[in-house]
């Protein structure tokens, strides 16, 4: 056993690097606060200020009160279009991956090979053609037209697979005895010992959702269709530049993914290892 002076020594080189990547990851977080209680003549300054003398609170209910303003609007738009999408991705990816991993049926590998090679083709090829399906079917400046095409995913799929390939063959096997089919197996059995792995799923479809910019813009003409992140970019245009405002609504805007990390970054972590499968 090292003298417990001699283990203290030996932890700082590590407790230095933690304390230095933790800095890194809260300095963008103080930079937004710092710049959301300021004005935009005190951001543009040259002189440096690690806090505002006087902070400038009433940013956020500018924010809020603005009729112009669709901030308001653009956080309801996304709440709504995150959570359906976290809740039907993960609940259609966990039925595939169940029926490519445990159902026998022909063609099985080469359709998951199919899926698996969509992962290989970028988004770009695939937004104009997806921006004409759901023109054609009427789903411009709606919120179901920014949804549908995130209720699939290929990788979501792909995970839940070889999670279902790791889960334990015998509890199926009882849950066939008491007369479950492979719906009732899956729905009873594999589903509710999946929280893990949905959770970890879950909480990236969210962080995905409500960070995605480009197809809610395309989509989402008119401004009663915004996203949060789509009204963020109204902020800075070429003509005006509303720096304050911006970083307030940036602060705003960041502190659900925040609030949702913090709460399940445990399940995260659990869900990356697969936890509740066997080897």
């Amino acid at each position: 056993m090292k003298p417990r002076s001699q283990q203290f020594w030996s932890q700082i080189p590590r407790y230095a690097l933690l304390t230095v990547l933790a800095t890194l990851f809260v300095l963008p977080f103080y930079l937004i606060v710092r710049s959301a209680l300021m004005t935009d003549a005190e951001i543009t300054a040259p002189g440096w200020v690690w806090f505002p003398a006087t902070p400038h609170w009433e940013n956020f209910r500018t924010l809020f009160d603005d009729p112009d303003n669709q901030m308001r609007t653009g956080l309801i738009n996304s709440a709504v279009i995150a959570v359906v999408t976290l809740v039907f991705q993960t609940l259609f990816s966990s039925m595939a991956g169940y029926a490519l991993a445990r159902i026998p049926a022909r063609g099985r590998d080469f359709v998951f090979g199919l899926i698996v090679a969509t992962l290989m083709i970028p988004g770009a090829v695939t937004f104009v053609p997806a921006f004409a399906v759901m023109a054609f079917l009427g789903g411009v400046n709606t919120q179901w037209g920014v949804i549908a095409p995130g209720l699939f995913s290929a990788f979501s799929i792909f995970l839940f697979r070889q999670f279902y390939l790791r889960f334990p063959v015998e509890i199926e096997e009882a849950g066939r005895l008491d007369g479950l089919g492979y719906f009732g197996v899956y729905w009873r059995l594999l589903l509710p010992n999946s929280t893990s792995i949905m959770t970890a799923l879950g909480v990236l479809t969210f962080i995905g959702s409500w960070n995605s910019f480009l197809w809610p813009l395309v989509i989402g003409q008119d401004p009663s269709s915004w996203t949060v992140q789509v009204v963020l970019s109204t902020f800075l245009t070429a003509q005006t530049m509303h720096l304050a405002q911006l970083f307030a609504a940036v602060a705003v805007a960041v502190l659900p993914l925040v609030a949702v990390f913090l709460v399940m970054q445990r399940s995260i972590v659990e869900g990356a290892k697969f936890s509740g499968g066997k080897e």
